[in-house]
């Protein structure tokens, strides 16, 4: 496994010319960060030479370790060692860093080439991925694993810098890692001393090393450039199976170059032609040509891919073996690996909520969850410290917790943000579906992750609930009001908001069979009534993002009330307090912007016939993302105000968010456009 023949003078040789390609990509660029890679060379040689576990052949293997470059601008150290060790990243890639539509852009982007695990560059994030990773390998571990059968044993592996440790988000990942004692993380600390604006000393002076003591961590320091200790440090990591590790390597940003090592310059630009140059006669590197790889450096590599191909196929025949022994659990193995959902599970969502009864589609969504884990064997999450408000606990399925993995449900503390990276990283690693839950208020703390998310094209799902003005007296602090349109911007997330039980059954359908993305769901703290639609079976297309509640009789629509969540049984009021004033209301029921827009004009047209331009939108909230769907003509009815603190019905008085109101609203809105067509034709 580990290979033996090498000696300091060609390990050297190894190290160098992952330092130069960083270099030489980055001044061919100009632009990038050449310091830390230079820096880091030295223990991500042992790292990846010695312990890491993969195969470019099959870069998805689920037994492979995980790597993970949460300082993400260091992104070159990770395009060398993946051109180095055989993956699909020809030299051509290094030599086009950070150009359009390369492989190697300035920060790694997963879905961009095989070997990237997760998108990093907004520091803290993959601090907190590693741990989701962390965590899904204890739970395939206890769900899987058997005497004589190690089918999951795996390590999560990452290099963070001062940035990721300055974020927030890596105290709170680090906080949940320690407390769950996961003895499978092994983090390198690149401890450079240098940030854009100069020595870290400016704004950090964190005992780290006492700092992550206390959150429960083995700690142990280095000199990051002597590999004898680095190979020492990641052997004792490893071994320590009770605790996470982390490892403090100090190191020198821009090692060898004569003139800017252990300088802010290093970081975050190119080191320039003379101070190359100087560079490579320094550390004894050919001058010429750029991105040289020496033929014996290529040959170490693959020497080490020979040996981990090895160890893969006993992997593989193992795993057979398991198969004949243990076919349940191989069934189940791939059942999750594929994340399957039943094709009939809207069929099964739907028969197990009490249509007829009013209810909080909070309280709807909990029903729910209970029959979604009884058919997913992937879904899995947990709130932060909010499941008693967002009713997201799965009753039978026990909890995770430190030495037992076997549950599906989280506790993450008051920690969105790292419940967000977290949720991501079990996403990624493969195996799970899974939520994380708490007031939409608090997607405020999780926007970066959302984000990132998207990117990756990861499957989480979102449970936000107490989602308007109307959760009542907790008042404006708690109550949204930008927030949908906030995560209505955000491209790729998939945001739904039901209007009752049955469409709360779809939502949850909808999420579980979007496997491209993350979807957020938005669900009513107070209660609210069925919804009566003219079709009942018409409630299937929310999965198309809005559908026909009612039209008026004998089919004349003078006006389209537009309404998501708990304002769709306002425009079913309102609608018919107007059939009283002889106007034709259809209403229609728009909890998804996103899954809308993916229709084909022609069901768009449908919905919202292009002949009427009368049209009320109807949402508790900011108004900015209704423009496009009230038209030019149209009248929005929304927030553009904070909350009270005061009973929901109260403030759904004040604030005109009852069906009277919005009947008013709407025939002084029609009284408006008759008065202003009649000016038009005279």
């Amino acid at each position: 496994m580990v290979l033996t023949n090498t000696d300091d003078k060609l390990e050297q040789v190894a190290v160098n010319t992952i330092r130069f390609l960083a270099v030489d990509a980055v001044e061919k660029a100009k632009s990038g960060h050449p310091g830390m890679p230079s820096g880091a060379a030295d223990y991500a040689y042992v790292l990846w030479t010695k312990y890491l576990k993969f195969n470019p052949a099959v870069p998805d293997w689920q037994d492979r370790d995980r790597f993970i470059l949460s300082a993400g601008h260091g992104s070159m150290l990770l395009y060398a060692l993946l051109h180095l060790s055989g993956y699909d990243m020809p030299m051509e890639q290094l030599m086009n860093f950070r150009q359009w539509e390369s492989a190697t852009p300035g920060h790694p982007e997963r879905l961009l080439s095989s070997g990237i695990e997760v998108t990093t560059g907004p520091l803290g994030q993959g601090f907190g991925n590693g741990v989701g990773m962390a965590i899904a390998g204890k739970m395939l571990a206890a769900r899987f694993n058997r005497p004589g059968y190690d089918v999951v044993d795996h390590q999560v592996y990452a290099i963070v810098s001062d940035g990721d440790l300055m974020e927030g988000v890596s105290h709170e990942a680090a906080s949940l890692a320690g407390h769950l004692g996961l003895g499978n993380i092994v983090y390198i600390y690149d401890d450079n001393h240098i940030s854009i604006e100069g020595d870290t000393e400016l704004a950090y002076s964190d005992d780290v090393e006492e700092r992550f003591e206390g959150y429960g961590w083995h700690v142990q320091r280095i000199n990051g450039h002597d590999r004898k200790a680095a190979d020492e440090a990641i052997a004792a990591a490893r071994a320590e199976d009770r605790r996470p590790s982390l490892i403090i390597a100090r190191t020198h940003i821009g090692y060898g170059a004569p003139h800017k090592q252990d300088t802010k310059e290093a970081h975050g630009e190119p080191l320039g032609p003379e101070e190359v140059e100087a560079m490579k006669r320094n550390l004894g590197w050919p001058l010429e040509p750029a991105f040289y790889v020496p033929d014996e450096v290529y040959a170490l590599f693959a020497e080490r891919r020979r040996l981990l191909q090895e160890r893969y196929e006993r992997w593989v025949e193992m795993f057979e073996s398991y198969r004949r022994e243990y076919p349940e659990g191989a069934k189940l193995w791939d059942d999750m690996m594929a994340r399957k959902v039943p094709e009939d599970i809207t069929d099964k969502l739907l028969a197990v909520i009490d249509a007829k009864a009013e209810a909080a589609t909070r309280d709807s969504g909990g029903q729910v969850m209970q029959e979604i884990a009884r058919h997913v064997p992937s879904f899995c999450g947990g709130s932060a410290d909010l499941a008693p408000s967002t009713k997201t606990l799965l009753k039978d399925y026990g909890d995770i917790e430190k030495d037992h993995f076997s549950g599906r449900n989280f506790h993450f503390g008051v920690r969105e943000h790292g419940m967000g990276t977290i949720c991501t990283g079990l996403a990624l690693n493969g195996g799970f579906i899974p939520f994380g839950a708490t007031f939409l208020i608090f997607s405020d703390y999780m926007r970066p992750t959302l984000r990132l998310a998207s990117m990756q094209h990861a499957q989480v799902i979102y449970v936000f609930t107490h989602d308007s003005v109307f959760l009542g007296e907790d008042g404006p602090t708690h109550q949204p009001i930008e927030h949908l349109a906030s995560i209505r911007a955000i491209p790729g997330v998939t945001l739904i908001r039901p209007a009752d039980a049955a469409e709360t059954a779809v939502a949850w359908a909808v999420a579980l069979q979007n496997q491209d993305g993350p979807t957020a769901i938005a669900l009513t703290r107070q209660k609210v009534p069925r919804i009566e639609r003219q079709n009942p079976e018409s409630v299937r297309d929310l999965a198309k993002g809005a559908y026909v509640v009612s039209d008026p009789e004998g089919g004349t629509i003078d006006v389209i009330l537009i309404a998501t969540g708990s304002e769709v049984h306002l425009a079913v009021g309102a609608a018919a307090m107007l059939k009283e004033k002889g106007i034709g209301a259809r209403v229609v029921s728009f909890p998804s912007h996103s899954l809308f827009e993916r229709q084909p004009a022609e069901y768009k047209d449908r919905i919202l016939p292009p002949r009427v331009s009368n049209r009320v939108t109807i949402e508790a909230a900011s108004p900015m993302s209704w423009y496009r769907y009230a038209g030019p003509h149209g009248l929005i009815i929304g927030l553009e105000r904070f909350g009270a603190s005061a009973p929901y019905k109260t403030i759904a008085k004040e604030l005109g968010f009852t069906p009277e109101a919005v009947a008013e609203r709407v025939l002084r809105y029609l009284e408006g456009r008759e008065a202003e067509v009649g000016s038009a034709e005279r």
